[in-house]
């Protein structure tokens, strides 16, 4: 069974590890979305093998059962921004590494304009400057909610919290170039 006191690995690495194409795609998608190192990538796709992998097994259930059951996964899946109220089962198979990804608290503080890059939203987290729904969070992998996305700020206490800081101004800036040019 195992000691309950050790820590087991949360993550499968990948079968061929020396795959040029798989190499690859996720160097592109480290890039894309920030992450510190593949392992990040690896636990997001383990994540998501194991969605996959209930939603199957849901399919394979007699139809009363399953119904229930397929009601309470897609419930949960909604309340965290992965799939739609009203999805149904098939949709939950076509879930993505990306749309896990998305969700990750360092990619929405830095689409919502919390910072100017990736890497400078996960900093903002880790130093712990942004606060979800009034509890500061240093973790940039906290998957966020959908209740939860607007009431991602800066923390209270943070420098960042004052409309003065420059780095508000910077970005302000930023944003009206980028709206000045029709491009968001």
């Amino acid at each position: 069974m195992g000691d309950p006191k050790k820590k087991h690995k949360t993550y499968h690495t990948p079968k061929r590890p020396y795959d040029t194409q798989a190499l690859l795609e996720e160097l592109q998608t480290i890039g894309a979305y920030g992450l510190r190192n593949k392992r990040e990538l690896w636990k997001a796709k383990t994540e998501l093998s194991a969605i996959r992998g209930r939603a199957r097994g849901l399919l394979s259930l007699e139809p009363e059962e399953r119904a229930a059951r397929e009601r309470g996964l897609i419930a949960k899946l909604a309340k965290r921004g992965l799939v739609m109220e009203n999805s149904r089962l098939e949709d939950v198979l076509t879930l993505s590494v990306e749309d896990l990804l998305e969700r990750r608290l360092q990619t929405i503080v830095y689409r919502r304009g919390l910072a100017s890059s990736l890497f400078q939203a996960r900093q903002l987290i880790t130093h712990g400057h942004i606060s979800v729904a009034g509890r500061k969070i240093t973790a940039p992998s906290y998957q966020v909610l959908v209740s939860e996305e607007d009431s991602i700020e800066y923390a209270e206490g943070s420098p960042y919290r004052s409309p003065d800081h420059p780095l508000r101004k910077a970005l302000e800036a930023e944003a009206a170039m980028a709206e000045g040019s029709g491009v968001e």
